[in-house]
């Protein structure tokens, strides 16, 4: 690996640039639920992708997402085995929110809505990319980029479009922010699901005929203790009933019911059976009876052969580079929950910091130039040989 120093130098060089790009990704707002806001940040990364002749081709929303951009070298062979790059260019911040929390370098600390999740990794992605070509060193997997607009709202219009691009690479390196200060890389996280839970029984008058009543807030009651009691921390196994509502008044026996539920598993097995579980709930209130929407939307990342074998691969990548890099479990999902099911997956190559979806949002800049001389080392590596699923 003679070109490290190389890539070290080059981009050692550029941080200034590197800053500039990620004050424009920042400045260009792009909350999710504003689909013609994503156009700023696209622009911008059209840009800078057409910039190292690469093809990029915007694939339209279909009115919940401002559309993804795909692109790929404009010279490549063709059939040749490639690697994705994978991120995302919607945040959670509303428009406006420049306005009091707005871009900054303070000493080497890098503060903004979505600096840290994930317009840093973005930036990232953009430069290592470009120390490639600059340095004439071709990656042995072609690389190719897909950042969409709707990671935030769970990939909703994405998702059909991620699962055929993970079908098709030997490996993803997904541009998510890394885990703690430390800057750990992500090679397992829990899957989740997302139900509504609805009772419904029948409303009295609480003081005349209660008796007459049949009440699914009582009913919701007991469900919300059995849920809870699913739970298995030691397993991986969360179950949160984070919002309830239901009733009209207090002096009326409550007809109706609902509560939001949040699953978390870290196998597809878990995954599987508490689908199940949730699914066959039955209420214990005569009288009443219970309905459930939603699904296990988001399948774990588990540390599987292939997956095992990628981030083994880095870890020596990243030896040759002095640098120790760890791995970590996440809790919460990202793209890379999809792309797992179908090709070896890498997350958490983004940035080092802070504050995700929080006001002290931030990312270190001393780890910025860090983290994209890796990712360039890490397009060079050789394939890993084939593993099981």
């Amino acid at each position: 690996m003679t070109y490290l120093s190389d890539l070290k130098a080059y981009l050692s060089a550029r941080e200034d640039a590197m800053v500039d790009l990620l004050e424009r990704l920042v400045r260009a707002e792009s909350p999710s639920v504003v689909p013609d806001a994503q156009r700023g940040v696209q622009a911008l990364l059209t840009e800078a992708l057409e910039e190292l002749d690469f093809v990029v081709h915007h694939l339209p929303g279909r009115g919940r997402s401002g559309g993804h951009l795909y692109a790929r070298p404009r010279q490549r062979r063709r059939h040749h085995p490639a690697q994705l790059l994978l991120g995302h260019s919607d945040t959670v911040w509303p428009l406006g929110t420049l306005a009091r929390m707005p871009f900054s370098v303070e000493g080497r600390i890098v503060r903004g809505p979505g600096v840290f999740d994930m317009k840093a990794g973005l930036a990232q992605m953009v430069f290592a990319l470009r120390a490639l070509r600059a340095l004439h060193l071709t990656p042995p997997l072609t690389p190719v980029v897909f950042v969409n607009s709707d990671e935030e709202i769970n990939s909703i219009e994405s998702m059909p479009h991620l699962l055929r691009l993970a079908r098709r690479v030997q490996r993803a390196y997904v541009l998510e922010p890394a885990l703690g200060p430390e800057g750990r890389l992500k090679t397992a996280r829990k899957g989740t699901g997302h139900y509504t839970v609805r009772v419904t029984g029948r409303s009295a008058h609480a003081g005349l005929a209660p008796e007459r009543g049949a009440s699914a807030i009582l009913a919701l009651a007991h469900l919300i203790v059995h849920l809870h009691g699913l739970s298995d921390p030691a397993s991986g196994i969360t179950i949160n009933v984070g919002r309830i509502r239901g009733g009209t008044r207090a002096n009326v026996v409550a007809a109706e019911s609902e509560a939001e539920v949040d699953v978390r598993v870290s196998t597809r097995a878990d995954a599987q059976r508490l689908d199940a579980l949730i699914r066959a709930l039955e209420t214990t209130v005569p009288g009443t009876r219970v309905s459930v929407e939603g699904e296990m939307d988001r399948p774990p990342m588990e540390r599987t052969p292939r997956n095992r074998a990628l981030w083994a691969a880095a870890r020596e990548t990243a030896a040759a580079l002095g640098l120790d890099v760890r791995e970590a479990a996440a809790g919460g999902a990202s793209d890379g929950n999809l792309t797992s099911l179908y090709t070896a997956t890498l997350d958490g190559l983004g940035a080092v910091g802070d504050g995700a979806h929080a006001d002290h949002e931030h990312i270190q800049l001393d780890r910025l130039v860090e983290r994209t001389v890796l990712l360039a080392a890490l397009l060079m590596m050789p394939p890993t040989p084939p593993a099981p699923a």
